[in-house]
């Protein structure tokens, strides 16, 4: 199995396979997500940095884990703890996120512990695997340090099915992860913490509820059924590699709401292992395994992996394929045969997570998206108001906050609505009231800008009728969310002065929603 035929390999630079969370919504034919990819625009190069700074991460964490004298099982999951905790922690404070990577090994060494223990019961390792998937996903309820942690534990216990990890090798796992973390760390926080220049935008929790109400907790129950139909047949199209089902189903599940969401998800994961697979054949096939081409190329996937995970989820899994092929390469065991089983338990997995999403407690796509449009409209109304206090001079009125969270809601709303949008959705008249939606909110969010530029200009002086364009906005969001009417926009000519003339258009956008987001009966786009 792998990790016999590993600890034969000379140890060479590895890096851990994942796949991470995904952004905004992939719209329109191959062209335009290709132009998403490489096109899309990069505001202060953040998504660069945060591929560089992978790279150097997890290449000192490999390095290290070497230089401690670790065998290559010790590489692998020192790799994958440093790829997991540059990636998943998404706190909105520095102090936050150094909490939050401390925290990653209390999470994943008992599962990691538990995971070797049961090495040779496998009805326990299975219930108890099945245990961790619920677990991982419940833990969103509590925010971003709830996923990271969720998604460590997970990672931890599929990287042990991988290496067949047992008790005796536990020490070496330990110190792997241990010195994983802390390399991870000092790249993040002490030589490139780009961050404290930049403030991490706050990143919006779930809808809340209690009980089954609750999405978190509804979703837990349909990954713990995807994964257990995962793994049952997983275990039946291959008994080594069983948990890639597993692992998709996961990562299906991550960062979605919806049962829409989920389904999306699921044929970009299977399309981004088809083209993965088919360049595998073109690339990893012909580098066998040769320890510089590979390092070198994985070093590209790795990059990849992060800089398209915030733009296109089949991108992002595209690169985590080919990383996995030339792994394999590395391991001395690459085949066109383990390429169609990884896509075969890619498909077992996606159809677990689709079965559940479907017929286990179902999430409407209509009600996760109304949720979200309407906190996009209370955060509109938030920016307005903190924008026209800075302008009016109130000391510590302060918009930029608001704008950044304003940013995460949109994408929030763009991944939700993503199953109307999508080319092959069959609704015509959902779709382009859909996308229409989503092209005035992105008038507002243009607009609020533009508004909160005009505010931080320390000349800008207040105008008296200011206040009343703040409370025509304040009214249109009202009427928006809670179902009155929205007032129309007077006609006139475009005010002179910046920050009216953007509060004017703001208005006009906020009255141009009233009509794609009811349809012709009076209910919301979310619930037509």
């Amino acid at each position: 199995m792998d990790a016999s035929m590993a600890l034969r390999t000379p140890r060479r630079l590895l890096h851990a396979v994942t796949s991470g969370p995904v952004g905004v919504s992939e719209r329109g034919g191959g062209n335009q997500v290709l132009k998403k990819v490489f096109v899309s625009p990069d505001p202060g190069r953040s998504r660069l940095r945060f591929a560089a700074r992978a790279v150097l991460g997890i290449g000192l964490a490999v390095v290290v884990c070497g230089m401690a004298g670790t065998s290559l099982i010790g590489a692998i999951i020192g790799g994958l703890a440093a790829l997991l905790a540059l990636f998943t922690v998404t706190d909105a404070t520095v102090r936050g996120q150094a909490v939050t990577t401390a925290l990653l090994p209390v999470a994943g060494l008992p599962v990691l512990t538990a995971a070797a223990a049961l090495h040779d019961l496998p009805v326990a390792r299975d219930l108890t695997f099945l245990a961790v998937v619920g677990a991982g996903v419940y833990a969103r309820r509590w925010g971003p340090r709830g996923h990271s942690l969720g998604v460590f534990a997970f990672m931890t216990f599929f990287i042990a099915q991988f290496l067949h990890a047992t008790t005796d090798r536990l020490p070496e796992m330990y110190a792997a992860v241990l010195l994983s973390v802390a390399a991870a760390a000092a790249v993040r926080f002490g030589l490139w913490c780009y961050e404290r220049r930049r403030p991490a935008p706050a990143v919006p929790a779930p809808p809340a509820g209690t009980g089954l109400a609750r999405i978190t907790t509804r979703q837990a129950v349909q990954a713990t059924a995807g994964a257990g139909f995962a793994l049952v047949v997983g275990q039946l199209v291959s008994g080594d590699r069983w948990y890639w089902a597993v692992g998709a189903t996961w990562w299906v599940f991550v960062n979605t709401t919806s049962r829409g969401e989920t389904l999306v998800r699921g044929f970009r994961r299977v399309l981004g292992t088809v083209v993965g697979i088919g360049l595998g054949f073109l690339i990893a096939v012909p580098v066998a395994g040769a320890p510089v081409p590979t390092a070198v190329l994985a070093a590209a996937c790795v990059f990849g992996i992060f800089y398209s995970a915030a733009v296109s989820y089949t991108w992002m899994m595209l690169c985590v394929t080919l990383l996995a092929e030339l792994l394999y390469g590395l391991l001395g065991f690459l085949s066109p045969g383990l390429l169609a089983l990884r896509l075969a338990e890619t498909g077992v997995g996606a159809l677990g997570a689709a079965l559940a999403v479907l017929f286990v407690l179902p999430v409407t796509t209509h009600a996760v998206t109304d949720v979200w449009i309407q906190r996009a409209l209370h955060c509109v109304h938030a920016c307005t108001a903190q924008a026209a206090a800075r302008l009016a001079g109130t000391e510590g009125a302060d918009p930029a906050a608001r704008v950044a969270e304003l940013e995460q809601l949109l994408g929030r709303v763009r991944l939700s609505v993503a199953p109307l949008v999508h080319p092959l959705s069959p609704m015509y008249g959902r779709r382009r009231r859909a996308r229409r939606v989503l092209d005035l909110l992105d008038d507002c969010a243009r607009e609020i800008r533009g508004l909160v530029a005009v505010a931080a200009d320390p000349e800008a002086s207040h105008d008296a009728r200011l206040a009343a364009a703040c409370w025509r906005v304040e009214a249109a969001v009202e009427a928006l969310t809670g179902g009155g009417t929205v007032p129309a926009r007077t006609g006139g000519p475009r005010a002179a002065e910046p920050a009216l003339a953007h509060l004017h258009d703001l208005e006009h956008a906020l009255a141009e929603l009233a009509a794609p987001l009811r349809s012709p009966s009076g209910s919301r786009l979310a619930g037509a």
